[in-house]
C-alpha cells in the first residue's frame, strides 16, 4: 500500500474519514430539483445550494491551510467530523430555504479543514513511489462515501423524505469524530520547522506558488468550472428533460460514484505506471469525450452508461491532481499548498453553478453538456504547459 508498518493505521483512519465525510457531496444537488419544486425556485435561485456553501469554503481554505502545518491532526479531523455532523442534524429540521443554504454552508467547512489536513498527512507518511497508489485508495474511499450517501438518498426519498438523510448519517459521523478524539494513533503535528531561515506568513507563498504551480491551477480551475456546472444540473436535467422521476435521477447520480471507485484507483494505478501527469491527461481527455457523447444521447439506458462512463474519468483525475500537488508543494508548506490548490477548486466551483445557470436560462437545460465540454478542453490544453518538479 506506501505505508510503513508504524503509520498504516493512521493511513486508514484518514481513509475512513474521508468515506464519512463525503456522504452528503452529492446529497445537496442530487435535490436541487426537488427544491426547485417545494421552495418555489428559479434554477438561478436554486444555484446557490452550490454556490454559497462553495465561497463558503473558499474563504476558509487558507485560514485553514496555516492552521494543518500547526496543530495536530487528531484534533483538525475530529473538528471536521463534528461540524458536519451538526449541520446535518440542523439540516434535517430546516423548513426554510435560506435557513438550507445557511447550513449546508457551515456543512462546507468541513471539506476543506478534512482535505488540507488528511491529504498533508499522507503525503507525509507514504512511501514516495507508492504516493500515487496510496492517494488513490483514499480518494476510493472518498467516492465509496459519496456513492453511499447518493443511493441512501433514493431509499429515504421514497420512504421517509429527504430530510432523514441529513439526520441518519449525522450520528456515524459525530461517532466516529468522537473517536478519533480518543485515538492515539494521529497525534502528530503536520508542522516541520526548517533547519535553515523560515519564512512567515504572505512570504510563505514564494514557496509554494511557482510558475508551473500556477498554470496547473488554471487548468483544473478551468474544469471545475465544467464540470460543477454539470454536476449540479445532471438531475434537473434528467427530470426536466428526460422526464425522469426525482428518485429515479437521483439514483442515476448516485451509481455515478461507484463507477468513481474504480476511476480513483484506476487513476491511481495509472499515475504509478505512465506518471502523474500523463494520467491526468487521459482523465481530463475522457470527460470531455463522454459529456460530448452524453450531449448525443437519447436511450435513457445509454445516457445511464455514458454517465458512468463520465463518473469514471470525473473521478480518475482527482489522485493524479493530489499526488501533483504533493509532488510539486515543498515538503515543509504541504497545507499551504494543498489549501492553495484547493482556494482554486473552491472558487471555480463557486463561479461553475451560477455561469451555467445564467446560460441555461436563455438556453435551455440541455446546454449543459456543450458548457461543460468547452471548459474541460480549455483546461486540457493549459494542462499541457506545466512541468511537474519534485518538492524540495
Amino acid at each position: 500500500m506506501g505505508c510503513d508498518t508504524g503509520t498504516e493505521r493512521p493511513f486508514w483512519l484518514i481513509c475512513t474519514t474521508h468515506l464519512l465525510l463525503e456522504v452528503y457531496l452529492l446529497v445537496q444537488v442530487a435535490l436541487i430539483p426537488v427544491y426547485v419544486r417545494e421552495f418555489q425556485l428559479s434554477l438561478l435561485e436554486a444555484s446557490l445550494v452550490a454556490t454559497v456553501p462553495n465561497l463558503v469554503q473558499l474563504l476558509m481554505n487558507f485560514p485553514i491551510g496555516f492552521l494543518v502545518d500547526r496543530f495536530s491532526a487528531k484534533h483538525l479531523l475530529c473538528a471536521s467530523m463534528v461540524i458536519e455532523g451538526i449541520s446535518a442534524v440542523f439540516l434535517s429540521q430546516t423548513s426554510s430555504f435560506w435557513a438550507l443554504v445557511l447550513w449546508v454552508s457551515v456543512m462546507r467547512i468541513s471539506s476543506p479543514l478534512y482535505h488540507i489536513t488528511g491529504l498533508s498527512q499522507i503525503s507525509r507518511i507514504v512511501k514516495e513511489d507508492k504516493a500515487s497508489r496510496s492517494i488513490g485508495i483514499h480518494n476510493a474511499m472518498g467516492s465509496s462515501g459519496v456513492a453511499v450517501g447518493a443511493v441512501s438518498l433514493t431509499l429515504f426519498m421514497t420512504t421517509f423524505g429527504w430530510r432523514s438523510t441529513y439526520l441518519f448519517w449525522a450520528i456515524p459521523v459525530l461517532s466516529w469524530g468522537l473517536f478519533l478524539l480518543r485515538t492515539p494513533h494521529l497525534e502528530t503535528k503536520t508542522y516541520e520547522r526548517r533547519q535553515q531561515e523560515r519564512k512567515v506568513g504572505l512570504a510563505r507563498f514564494s514557496y509554494v506558488l511557482t510558475f508551473s504551480f500556477v498554470i496547473f491551477l488554471v487548468g483544473i480551475g478551468l474544469r471545475e468550472v465544467g464540470t460543477s456546472g454539470v454536476s449540479t444540473f445532471m438531475t434537473t436535467y434528467l427530470v426536466k428533460v428526460r422526464g425522469l422521476s426525482e428518485a429515479l435521477s437521483s439514483l442515476i447520480f448516485g451509481l455515478g460514484p461507484i463507477t468513481g471507485i474504480v476511476g480513483a484507483l484506476g487513476g491511481g494505478l495509472l499515475g504509478e505506471k505512465i506518471g502523474a501527469k500523463r494520467a491526468l491527461h487521459i482523465a481530463t481527455l475522457g470527460c470531455a469525450i463522454s459529456l460530448f457523447a452524453l450531449s448525443l444521447t437519447s436511450e435513457l439506458y445509454l445516457l445511464s452508461l455514458l454517465y458512468l462512463a463520465y463518473s469514471f474519468f470525473n473521478h480518475g483525475v482527482w489522485t493524479p491532481m493530489n499526488t501533483l500537488v504533493s509532488q510539486m508543494a515543498p515538503r515543509s508548506e504541504r497545507g499551504l499548498s494543498f489549501s492553495a490548490y484547493m482556494f482554486t477548486e473552491g472558487l471555480m466551483q463557486s463561479v461553475g453553478p451560477a455561469v451555467a445557470a445564467t446560460v441555461m436560462e436563455g438556453s435551455g437545460i440541455s446546454f449543459v453538456f456543450p458548457f461543460g465540454i468547452a471548459f474541460v478542453i480549455a483546461s486540457l490544453v493549459t494542462l499541457q504547459f506545466f512541468s511537474p518538479r519534485r518538492a524540495t
